[in-house]
């Protein structure tokens, strides 16, 4: 008789985890009685406080539903319908986002560029800026990055400034997409204004949703003169939540006491420990260096099929037979030995 598999625990996504305990206590808290709507409410304003006060600026504070709102509107707003955005061949807004900035935009060209490990080099960016300058062909305005980047890895401080750097003297704007930037942050132990404005970055896409909490994003605006239309975008993308503060009360759970990063730090510890007990298994290679809270492996495509036959959920998406890993705020030492085990079966009876 056929069963089915055995359900094991998911490391396809950090999506997949449930809500943290900071953020439920946040999201209960905000539901004991009426508040006012569309974010004129105090739980808002306190947590657009409070992101301010985390980066040690005057910026300017919106939440949206999802991180494909978040970066696609947030280039919107850079960008007109003529212009380009330089963006990683593999990043999420090229590969992953069925053409939303391109829509929000109503048309700004994406121009991806590669570069080792998920990041762009300063002479990779200026070459396809300068590239071409003629009327045939988009304008570059933006440039839009990955910070922990679709392969896992971070950009250095130094890295960062030149970047930053080298898209201002070219007259761009820089857009970090930081669905992942709890994780980048721990892993470089610096200060969040150091990571973004201070390096160069103008607007931030900052994750919640993977960290923890239920839904939602927000945008962070550096520079708030760039802001000043970004009410009317949201709402007419239909990102304007009416009952904003379920969206707003989950940040001031995870940022209370730095949940946040506690958090982060525990997905990234488990990935660390994923990957040195992977390592050590005969036929397995690691893609990348693990410096966020995913780990990308090479095995044999035997072994992949293995793995699945037994219930283990995981992406393939990135090289060929490469798997990909991903560790959550929840995610125990008891389930990556118990997946590093599985991966040795899997090994063997391929």
């Amino acid at each position: 008789l056929m069963t089915d598999p055995v359900p094991r625990p998911d490391f396809a996504s950090d999506n997949t985890a449930g809500i943290c305990p900071e953020a439920l206590r946040a999201l209960l808290a905000a539901n004991a009685g009426r508040m006012a709507s569309y974010g004129n409410d105090e739980l808002t304003r306190q947590a657009c406080a409070r992101i301010r006060a985390l980066f040690d600026t005057d910026c300017d504070v919106f939440f949206v539903f999802n991180g494909t709102a978040a970066n696609a509107l947030a280039l919107a707003t850079l960008c007109q319908s003529y212009h380009g955005s330089v963006c990683h061949e593999l990043a999420h807004v090229e590969t992953d986002e069925c053409g939303a900035p391109e829509f929000f935009s109503k048309g700004t060209k994406l121009l991806p560029v590669g570069g080792a490990g998920g990041k762009i080099e300063p002479a990779a960016l200026e070459a396809i800026v300068t590239r071409r300058s003629d009327l045939h062909f988009p304008k570059p305005k933006a440039l839009t990055i990955s910070q922990a980047t679709e392969l896992g890895t971070v950009y250095r401080l130094d890295e960062l400034r030149a970047l930053g750097a080298a898209a201002h003297r070219l007259g761009l704007r820089l857009h970090m997409d930081g669905a992942r930037f709890a994780n980048a942050l721990v892993t470089l132990g610096a200060a969040p204004a150091d990571l973004t404005w201070r390096a160069g970055v103008d607007v931030l896409s900052l994750g919640g949703t993977k960290l923890g909490m239920p839904v939602g994003e927000a945008v962070v605006f550096f520079d708030r003169e760039l802001a000043a239309d970004f009410p009317w975008r949201c709402k007419q993308a239909g990102q304007l939540a009416s009952k904003m503060r379920f969206l707003a009360a989950p940040w001031l759970g995870v940022l209370q006491d730095d949940a946040w990063l506690h958090h982060a730090a525990h997905a990234n510890a488990m990935a660390l420990r994923l990957a040195q007990g992977l390592r050590v298994l005969p036929g397995v290679s690691l893609m990348q260096p693990v410096e966020a809270n995913a780990v990308f492996v090479l095995l044999p495509p035997e072994a992949l099929l293995a793995l699945r036959s037994a219930g283990w959920i995981f992406y393939t998406f990135i090289g060929v037979g490469g798997a990909r890993f991903v560790c959550a705020w929840d995610t125990t030492e008891a389930q990556v030995d118990e997946l590093i085990a599985a991966v040795g079966a899997a090994l063997l009876s391929g």
